[in-house]
């Protein structure tokens, strides 16, 4: 094995780690700021509250979905290709025509579920 081969996960786990340690302090840093310039932590809490995201259930959904339709695609494909040998644009097409499909799918659970 060669000694290069153990440095790129590691230096990939290491800029990772300085990613989030950065943005980490960026957030406190400019929150101190915030609190120095005499706001309250009411106003503090009214401007980061946007940053917050709500829990969706429709987008769990969907991803859902379209993950469970892209992989039956993908296992349909592979199928098929190890009977027929196939080509791989058939695949392609099979993934994208599932992926739609999943969509669709998503697109009538969700009306029903916003117009009962």
């Amino acid at each position: 094995m060669v000694l290069s081969e153990v440095y790129i996960p590691i230096v990939l786990f290491i800029c990772i780690a300085a990613v989030i340690v950065l943005h980490v302090a960026s957030r406190h840093r400019e929150r101190l700021t915030m609190i120095e310039k005499g706001l309250s932590a009411e106003d503090i809490k009214t401007l980061f509250a946007r940053e917050e995201r709500k829990n969706n259930s429709l987008g769990v959904l969907k991803w859902g979905i379209l993950a469970i339709f892209v992989g039956a695609a993908v296992l349909l494909g592979n199928y098929l290709d190890s009977l027929y040998q196939v080509r791989d644009g058939m695949i392609i097409g099979l993934v994208t025509l599932f992926a739609g499909l999943g969509l669709v799918l998503f697109y009538v659970i969700a009306a029903k579920k916003q117009n009962p």
